[in-house]
């Protein structure tokens, strides 16, 4: 699974989940804008970055490392450091570090132990978070992402329905079942998109008048605000990273949303 999409629609679309992975009141999101940053004149990229235009409020670094890496940390701190010294924000900054377990940190911290010591740097293992069931739907869809092959069925089916209960907007309600459907496309590979829909009741879902009025208010929104021209850039710009993580243009063209053409032509751009 391409964790790194993944996390990346969940922060982009919901940002209310990465507040409360961390303990925070997921209001806190309104005052935050969320991107994925690439280092000028290096090699790296931040996985996400939470900006505030009040300075009160910190610079936030989001990491999700799913992958035994003994040069992670010394990575990380590297990329951080960069950032500030090129960016010169006058806010403070915290790091969050997403693992789908302890058994992926190395602990390899001697050199950092301040930043964790004075909770700077959190560790977040997602399988400690607790049962799904009993989770805000926004952390319950970051623990589908972890679910066995068998537990993710029954948890996807619980989540639908939640989703369909709890999230008032029609909107947020298309939004979120959009990122259940592409996270369990991910974690079963052998299944078409149609298949899974069908096996998750997802394609009944997409005829109802509340999943239209979604699709029909977002249209709307992006006319109004620009939203739509603003998320192909970004579409765009996600283009050469999930080529990097292996997938292919068909996939990335699907994944995005965006026609194959679309997907050659950001490559050569």
């Amino acid at each position: 699974m391409k964790t790194d999409t993944i996390f990346y629609r969940l922060f982009q679309e919901y940002p209310t989940i990465f507040f409360e992975l961390i303990g925070n009141s997921p209001d806190t999101a309104r005052v935050y804008q969320f991107s994925s940053v690439e280092i000028k004149q290096t090699a790296f990229r931040i996985d996400g970055v939470f900006l505030s235009t009040h300075r009160e409020n910190p610079v936030y670094f989001a990491e999700v490392q799913f992958q035994i890496d003994e040069e992670f940390y010394s990575r990380l701190f590297a990329e951080i450091f960069l950032y500030l010294r090129q960016n010169q924000p006058q806010n403070d900054w915290c790091a969050v570090v997403i693992y789908p377990n302890q058994s992926v940190d190395t602990k390899n911290v001697k050199h950092y132990r301040e930043f964790f010591a004075s909770q700077r740097v959190k560790c977040i293992y997602l399988d400690e978070l607790g049962e799904p069931a009993s989770l805000p739907i926004g952390i319950a869809t970051v623990k589908l992402v972890i679910a066995a092959e068998d537990a993710a069925i029954a948890q996807a089916k619980e989540l639908i329905n939640r989703t369909k209960q709890e999230i008032e907007f029609p909107l947020q309600q298309q939004q979120l079942l959009q990122l259940i459907e592409t996270i369990l496309i991910y974690k079963f590979p052998n299944m078409s998109r149609e298949e899974v829909e069908e096996m998750f009741g997802l394609s009944d879902l997409k005829q109802t008048r509340i999943y239209q009025q979604a699709f029909e208010e977002g249209k709307e929104e992006g006319k109004q605000e620009g939203i739509e021209e603003g998320q192909r850039r970004e579409k765009l710009r996600m283009v050469s990273r999930l080529l990097k993580l292996g997938l292919t243009v068909e996939q990335v063209a699907e994944e995005l949303g965006l026609s194959v053409e679309e997907v050659r032509q950001a490559t050569q751009n």
